[in-house]
C-alpha cells in the first residue's frame, strides 16, 4: 500500500507519497520517478516521503512551504524522530538514490553526496501533519507501479517522436539542398 497526500498550500497543489514500511520502501525506491524528491529523517529510521515535482519544476525552485510540509510528514512518520526536537532531514532527487546488494531492506545511499540537501525541523507542527493526513489516500502498490510504467512509456514515446521529427527535418533539409544543387 502506498499512501498519497496532497499539499494545497501552493497552486497547483503538490503530491506526496510514502510507503507503509521498509519493504514498501523498496518498491518506492525502485518505482519512484527520477524527478521525484525523496525525504528522510537523517541518521534515524523513518518513512521515505517523496514529493512529485510539477512539470519543468526543479528541486532548486521548491517553495519553502512545500519543503516544510514534506519535512513535517517525514518527521511525524519516524518513531524516534517524532519524539525528538531539532531533527535533521535529508532530501534529494530520487534519481540520486543508490541501492546496492549489501544494503538492508529500505536502506539507501547517494550517488552524489553533494546533491543532498539538508533541513532541520525544530518540532512537530500538528496543524501541518493533520492537514496532510486529511488528504491521505491509500493506493495499491501495483497501481503505483503501473503509474510509473505509464510515465516511462509516455517518455519513451516522446523521445521517439522527437527523433522522428529530427529525422524528418534532416530529410527535408537534404531534399531542399539537393533541389538547390540541381537547379544550378
Amino acid at each position: 500500500m502506498v499512501f498519497f497526500f496532497t499539499s494545497n498550500i501552493v497552486a497547483p497543489p503538490v503530491l506526496m507519497y510514502m510507503g507503509v514500511d521498509k519493504y514498501e520502501n523498496e518498491d518506492l525506491i525502485k518505482h519512484s520517478w527520477p524527478e521525484d524528491v525523496w525525504f528522510h529523517v537523517d541518521k534515524l529510521s523513518s518513512a521515505h516521503v517523496y514529493l512529485r515535482l510539477q512539470p519543468n519544476q526543479t528541486i532548486d525552485d521548491l517553495p519553502e512551504e512545500v519543503v516544510t510540509d514534506c519535512c513535517q510528514l517525514v518527521k511525524a512518520n519516524s518513531i524516534q524522530g517524532n519524539k525528538e526536537s531539532n531533527v535533521g532531514i535529508v532530501y534529494t532527487l530520487a534519481s540520486n538514490l543508490k541501492k546496492t546488494g549489501d544494503m538492508d531492506t529500505g536502506q539507501v545511499g547517494f550517488k552524489d553526496q553533494k546533491a543532498v540537501r539538508r533541513a532541520r525541523v525544530e518540532k512537530r507542527i500538528n496543524e501541518i501533519v493533520n492537514r496532510l493526513d486529511k488528504t491521505k489516500k491509500d493506493v495499491l502498490t501495483q497501481v503505483f507501479i503501473e503509474q510509473k510504467e505509464e510515465r516511462d512509456k509516455a517518455e519513451r514515446e516522446d523521445i521517439k517522436r522527437k527523433a522522428r521529427d529530427v529525422r524528418a527535418k534532416e530529410a527535408e533539409e537534404a531534399k531542399r539542398k539537393l533541389e538547390e544543387a540541381n537547379a544550378k
